[in-house]
């Protein structure tokens, strides 16, 4: 059973209009609701999408709301409150997301420190420089050697 309910575009307007006679908050189990009367009319204060009452975990936010949209006076009812019932998230992932960003900030900055230093390296008037084919040519000898040892070991592996 669905209860009628009032919207929050609604409340503001009956506010503005001075046509709100009272807000009564009414505890209950998982926070805090409201009840709006306005002309002869009670209506709780219904949740953006799914159009069911509202729950406020946390009566200061209820509190806050309210201000923020004109009603400074209202009741509160605590009778059916229970704080054992309103559900807290708990994020057991945001230690290892708060790991993974130090260690990624703590990367990014030796990453820069690197090219810092490169630069300065690369600046200095008495940097040597080594030619592309001189490089090039090191590389395929380090290459052979290495394929030279794997094809002996290979070779030597089969023997026992």
């Amino acid at each position: 059973m669905t209860t009628e309910t009032i919207d929050h575009n609604t409340l503001a307007r009956l506010v503005e209009a001075h046509a709100v006679r009272g807000a009564h908050i009414i505890g209950q189990p998982g926070g805090w609701g409201v009840v709006v009367e306005y002309g002869a009319t009670e209506r709780p204060l219904a949740a953006t999408r799914s159009r069911e009452a509202r729950v406020f975990k946390k009566l200061e936010t209820l509190v806050g709301y309210l201000k923020g949209i004109g009603i400074n006076r209202f009741d509160v009812d605590a009778a059916n409150f229970d704080p054992q019932t309103v559900a807290t998230y708990s994020r057991p992932d945001a230690s290892a997301t708060l790991k993974r960003a130090h260690a990624a900030a703590a990367h990014d900055k030796w990453f820069r420190e690197q090219v810092t230093q490169g630069l300065k390296e690369a600046d200095d008037p008495a940097a040597q420089w080594i030619s592309n084919e001189t490089v090039k040519a090191g590389s395929a000898l380090r290459r052979a050697n290495w394929r030279k040892r794997g094809a002996t070991r290979r070779v030597g592996e089969g023997s026992v």
